[in-house]
């Protein structure tokens, strides 16, 4: 049954429903939990189990202590920032490790007062939803294709891609050696690596990939990690580097606002924003602000 029949069929269905009834039925259908458990996609389910894998090797906050460059520029934000990775934790994830202590969504204004507000969160991952829109919403099909994640920390676009796209390779790059393990720890468990491969380099080294690559993935990759003239000297490497022409371009936030935080002009002619269709229903486990953060690029 196509898309046309179900939906002529359920049309005839809701109008045999008495209408006194018709509110309720409708009610239930966007709220129940019954049926969400009718929708369960095996693809979801499988990063879920990663995910929880993942939470058993990694503190709360899913930092190593070695990220102390991260430590300290959240620590120097304006508000209270804490890392909450989008992958690892969902809200219902979230909200049940607040009401047993062991997160908080709140600090206090004044030490010993009643007086509080939200912390920040940010995360340098995306989430299963964001995964599915990305490979399913943003990113065009890419069968033949190469795929590399700068910065692949945890490996969550990697695992993403097999599932959600027929990508023939997915290259994740990532400088720390515990988190390239992880990673291929769990492309070893799952099975995922047929066409996942991880890396441990810097991106400015990998000149020769880039220059091959068909869609590069950058998400809170660099603004952590480095100071300001390592980013420019990195973003500079990628500007001259990525240039196959009609290779994509995923970056969160907007190349824009990457570059004009460090006072960097973006390559005249290097990249156009293509549109990106962010009014999509994924559940609702999604953040459509967190949608709309991701942006779209094609190399000219």
């Amino acid at each position: 049954m196509d898309f046309s029949q179900a939906s002529s069929e359920l049309k005839q269905l809701l109008s045999k429903v008495d209408p006194p009834e018709l509110q309720k039925v409708l009610t239930w259908i966007r709220d129940s939990d019954e049926l969400d458990q009718l929708l369960v996609d095996n693809r979801k389910v499988m990063l879920r189990s990663i995910a929880d894998d993942l939470r058993t090797s990694l503190p709360p906050d899913a930092m190593l202590p070695s990220e102390v460059a991260a430590h300290q520029k959240m620590q120097q934000r304006a508000r209270p920032t804490v890392h909450v990775d989008a992958f690892l934790y969902e809200d219902e994830q979230v909200d049940a490790l607040c009401e047993e202590g062991t997160m908080s969504r709140t600090f206090c204004l004044a030490c010993g007062s009643q007086r509080t507000a939200p912390l920040d969160f940010i995360s340098h991952s995306f989430s299963v939803s964001e995964l599915q829109f990305l490979f399913q919403n943003v990113l065009p099909d890419l069968s033949g294709r190469t795929l590399v994640d700068v910065g692949s920390r945890l490996g969550a676009v990697l695992y993403g891609g097999h599932v959600y796209s027929s990508a023939s390779r997915l290259i994740g790059l990532e400088l720390s050696e515990d988190f390239v393990r992880l990673q291929n720890d769990m492309l070893q468990k799952y099975k995922l690596n047929d066409r996942v491969q991880v890396h441990q380099a810097d991106v400015c080294t990998q000149d020769v990939l880039l220059q091959n690559t068909d869609v590069l993935v950058m998400n809170n990759v660099f603004e952590y990690f480095m100071e300001p003239s390592e980013q420019i000297k990195a973003w500079r490497y990628i500007m001259k580097n990525l240039v196959k022409t009609g290779s994509l371009l995923v970056t969160v936030p907007s190349l824009q606002e990457s570059l004009a935080a460090l006072q960097e002009a973006l390559r005249p002619g290097w990249v156009e924003e293509l549109p990106v269709d962010y009014d999509v229903d994924l559940g609702r486990d999604t953040d459509p602000e967190a949608l709309r953060q991701i942006h779209l690029y094609r190399v000219m």
